[in-house]
């Protein structure tokens, strides 16, 4: 499928199946140097300014397996219609997916679609502790069940061989590419993944512990029409396409409006980032997810909380608690229903605190970014400069309802992601 003459055509077309994951893949093709816009969603008109890469965001990771199969796959079609001359299916860091997907799933479906039968798939990013050796996947110093993911309450992940994960939600035969391999270079790894093909493999967990074995297998990865990945992978990809690394892909509009912080998440990491914030001396209000199930209008006791501190400086918004706090408050309202909930009054808040002035709001959370994000009208992200490894700032229009002349700038978080005193310094890098 061909772009007509006056569109521009898009080298790297990325199907992400959350939004934070999409930032975090569009944040690394910027530092190689690729231009890049981040849509929320499917876009319905063609893409009009010229970029070298578009990441559609789908909120796809944790819904049913056909419905983000459909979605992935309407994704696909408007990346062909743009164009794109490789796709890149990215998935979480961390891999995590139930055994009925949607990893698996879609992956088979963009094969299926693209009439390929091999590719490979691996989610390492060492710049975030993210590394795979002999197929395992390892967070930090500890193999992924061990890291706190086991206790992830939508997708925990308990087995930490990517071999397996993969293969029990895949059609697909699994093999591997191990780190002999890959340290070897690209021309090595080209030669396993054809014997590979040759012996019936159809997706390859890829072994990388290391930016230069990134490096090493991007080069291996040019012809390959379908890509599936962290987004690790991505500093690789650019070169292929002669692209190089330069600061202007990363500009964004000047910085205006006030500060804010929403979080959802309940990661290891971001607990302990709200902790950092609170011992700060900066002012927090944490969510009670059982007085929104009793019919409390939380979302404006927040609002009516935040409106005196806003001038002063950032304020943080959170429902981020313990694993064991999160287990009693599904077992009384159920794991989706709880979630939902949550996520809904988190988006109203993040909302009215953009109506309120606030142009610069950091999101903590996938699932938490993807209802914030709906709830501001945003549907495309200008992707700018790095906080920290896999979060970037970005520039959005939103909903014009909200009085936000300019847009915002935005960073959508992934729970398990940035330092400790990630809320504070966000703002210090964004500052002029």
């Amino acid at each position: 499928m061909t772009t007509g003459t006056n569109q521009p055509r898009v080298k790297l077309g990325c199907i992400a199946d959350d939004f934070t994951g999409a930032t975090d893949l569009a944040n690394n093709l910027v530092r190689a140097g690729m231009r890049v816009v981040q849509t929320i969603g499917v876009p319905s008109e063609p893409m009009q300014e010229p970029v070298d890469a578009v990441v559609v965001a789908l909120k796809s990771r944790t819904i049913a397996p056909a419905d983000a199969v459909a979605q992935s796959l309407q994704a696909l079609r408007w990346l062909q219609a743009q164009g794109a001359q490789q796709v890149y299916f990215k998935v979480c860091s961390t891999f995590d997916s139930t055994p009925q997907g949607n990893i698996g799933p879609v992956t088979d479906a963009l094969m299926q679609a693209l009439g390929l039968p091999f590719t490979v798939a691996t989610p390492a990013f060492p710049d975030n502790k993210r590394t795979v050796f002999k197929g395992y996947l390892f967070a930090g110093d500890v193999l992924l069940n061990e890291s706190g993911m086991q206790n992830h309450p939508l997708t925990p992940m308990t087995d930490p061989n990517l071999v397996r994960v993969m293969q029990a939600q895949t059609r697909q035969r699994v093999g591997l590419i191990d780190h002999s391999v890959v340290a070897q270079g690209p021309e090595a790894i080209r030669q396993r993944m054809a014997a590979l093909q040759a012996d019936g493999v159809g997706v390859a967990i890829v072994d990388a512990i290391s930016n230069d074995d990134l490096l090493r297998l991007g080069p291996a990865l040019a012809d390959l029409p379908l890509v599936v990945a962290g987004s690790g992978v991505a500093i690789g990809l650019p070169a292929n396409f002669g692209i190089e690394p330069s600061s202007q892909a990363a500009e964004l509009p000047p910085v205006r409006g006030l500060k804010a912080i929403v979080s959802g998440s309940c990661s290891a990491a971001t607990n302990a980032q709200v902790l950092h914030f609170i011992q700060s001396g900066r002012p927090a209000l944490a969510i009670d997810p059982l007085r929104i199930a009793a019919g409390m209008d939380v979302c404006a006791e927040a609002l009516a909380w935040a409106e005196p501190h806003l001038a002063s400086g950032p304020v943080l918004v959170y429902s981020t608690a313990e694993p064991r706090d999160v287990k009693a408050i599904q077992g009384r309202l159920g794991v989706e229903e709880a979630g939902a909930m949550v996520e809904r009054t988190i988006a109203g808040i993040a909302r009215g605190l953009v109506a309120r002035g606030v142009q610069q709001l950091v999101v903590a959370g996938g699932e938490t970014s993807g209802a914030c994000v709906q709830a501001l009208g945003i549907e495309r992200m200008r992707i700018g400069g790095q906080i920290d490894p896999g979060v970037p700032w970005c520039h959005a229009p939103v909903d014009p309802a909200l009085n936000a002349e300019g847009g915002v700038h935005i960073t959508l978080k992934s729970g398990n992601f940035g330092t400790t005193d990630f809320f504070t310094k966000a703002f210090q890098t964004l500052a002029p």
